[in-house]
Formats: C-alpha cells, structure tokens, sequence
C-alpha cells in the first residue's frame, strides 16, 4: 500500500473492499467495548432500515441493496441476540414485521458514533478535504453509473439514501 509508481496499479474494488474492512474492524472494536460483541458490524448495517412500525425481511433487504438470503441471515443473527424481533404483519398474514427491540435502538447511535469516528480518525491521516473529495467523487461516480444505466439506477434508487449516513 506504498505510494510507489512501479508497484501494479490496484483496482478501485479492491482499495474499497480494503477500507470497507478496516472500517468494519473499526465498527467491531467499538461495539466490543461498549458491551455489544455478539453481533459483527456486517449485521448492524441492517438496523438504520427498520422504521418503527417494522418492516418485511424482503423489503429490508431491497433498502440495505443485499440478497434477501443474506438479510434473512442477518435478522436471523440479530433476533438471536436480541437486537430484532418478528411480529405479525397486520397487512399480510404471509409475512413477518422485522422490529427493533430496546437493544437494538441502543445499538443504532453508537455504530454511527463509531463510523464518524473512523471517518474523522482517515481525515485526521490524509486531511479533511481529502475525504471529503472522495465522498464527492463516490457520489458522482455513482450518479453518473446510475444516470448511463436504468439497471443499476433500479438498483441505486432501492438503497434509502437519507438513511445511508446513520451506518
């Protein structure tokens, strides 16, 4: 990861699923030390999509942009630990209502705190406008895939954007 021209070029995907990872080991590190070991941050991603009133395993996933397999796995986890639970769905007798439990609202704001902590420790590294230019060219770049393609802008437009900062 040096600065050195004659190393091989790494692809974008790569150097995001790098950072995705240590932000992640971030995340976990500070629900570990606030008594929240037993969930891993790839779970506590789902909780900023679960209105109050609950929601569908389904739609759940459509709004986090995952399989609805993967979801499953993660309510599933995160019911075990407390954090979610299943009610009747007063609208569809077929499904389920993924609901927060207490746990699991308490849990909500520290991820985030931990994530703006992380963010402010990478500015703190390169310097505050550096990642801010990031996030600009990421917003773009990601308008600009969803403005040339209908398929990906379907795919863009599920994820609930003004939810997409509390993770």
């Amino acid at each position: 990861m040096n600065g050195d021209p004659s190393a091989k070029r790494l692809r974008i995907s790569l150097l995001l699923r790098l950072l995705h990872r240590e932000y992640a080991a971030g995340i976990d590190a500070a629900l570990a030390e606030a008594g929240f070991g037993d969930i891993r941050s790839g779970d506590v991603k789902a909780l900023p999509f679960v209105p109050p009133e609950g929601i569908p395993v389904r739609d759940l996933a459509l709004r986090a942009g995952v399989r609805k397999q993967t979801m499953a796995q993660s309510v599933d986890q995160l019911e075990r630990a407390g954090y979610l639970e299943r009610h009747p769905n007063p609208h569809d007798a077929r499904s389920r209502l993924v609901v927060l439990t207490e746990r699991g609202k308490a849990v909500q704001p520290l991820a985030a705190g931990a994530g703006d902590r992380i963010e402010e420790r990478w500015a703190e590294l390169t310097s505050p406008e550096d990642v801010e230019a990031l996030r600009a060219q990421l917003h773009r770049l990601l308008d600009r895939i969803g403005e040339a393609d209908p398929d990906a802008a379907a795919r863009l437009a599920s994820i609930d954007r003004s939810r997409l900062g509390q993770q």
